[in-house]
């Protein structure tokens, strides 16, 4: 597996090996032994999601779930395209209010590990892309919150498109007036 720092510590950018043949391929797309041998610990995952978002330009995000039942998630797709981003949150870390992005899609294969303390969200580029990602607790709807997708200076590649959007996700809070529940560790 080929895992690469991002500019954020804590956030990774893994590629999982495929072994393939005319029939198709083979691909482990988590392996403990296989990070923990890279010096890569990540803690016990509790919860599988899948979603689907029918639409090209899907805005799903930028979602949260505060203590004590914060979420790191480990996100891949499974078919389709979509642009990843993960925005630090954790009070008084260096890195607080930036954000990365990775396309991750079918082809390359990719994932990105968000530890919990970080908002996230995405948007699709093709039509039917399907979103996997492991979380590391349960879903707590008590707990869980967004910040408005365009309250930052991310760059999404929507080239003027009109992003389809939840109500929850177009009516949440901007970022200047988000009080985050984290709180960096150092």
């Amino acid at each position: 597996m080929k895992i690469e720092q991002t500019p954020i510590p804590g956030l990774l950018l893994m590629t999982p090996r495929r072994f393939g043949d005319g029939r198709g391929f083979f691909t482990e797309s988590w392996n403990r032994r296989t990070l923990e041998a890279a010096g890569v610990h990540l803690p016990d995952f509790v919860q599988d999601n899948y979603s689907l978002s029918h639409g090209a330009h899907t805005v799903r995000g930028l979602h949260f779930q505060a203590p004590p039942h914060a979420q790191g998630k480990l996100v891949r797709c499974g078919r389709g395209s979509l642009f990843d981003v993960a925005v630090d949150i954790r009070k008084g870390s260096p890195t607080y209010g930036r954000w990365v992005g990775y396309e991750l899609s079918f082809e390359n294969a990719r994932q990105l590990w968000i530890p919990p303390g970080f908002l996230h969200g995405f948007v699709t580029r093709r039509f039917d892309t399907e979103i996997l990602y492991k979380c590391t607790d349960f879903y707590a709807p008590e707990c869980e919150g967004a910040v408005m997708w365009n309250s930052l200076d991310i760059d999404w590649g929507l080239d003027g498109e009109e992003p389809l959007l939840s109500e929850k996700d177009a009516d949440a809070v901007p970022f200047s007036e988000f009080d985050s529940p984290f709180v960096w560790e150092g």
